[in-house]
């Protein structure tokens, strides 16, 4: 592997993990009550993650 896919790799890899750290803090922070919210927070997860990869 070439230094710059190793490179690459390691920022997606940090971008990755960075989401799911927000993700996991905005969940534990905002709490949810019912199903309904849960599902509306996991949702708001995934779109974080989707914007942060690109």
């Amino acid at each position: 592997m070439s230094p710059k896919k190793i490179a690459a790799l390691i920022a997606v890899k940090a971008v990755v993990l960075a989401a799911i750290v927000a993700v996991v803090v905005s969940m534990s922070m905002t709490g949810c009550n019912t199903v309904k919210g849960l599902g509306q927070d996991i949702e708001k997860g995934g779109e974080a993650i989707q914007k942060a990869v690109k």
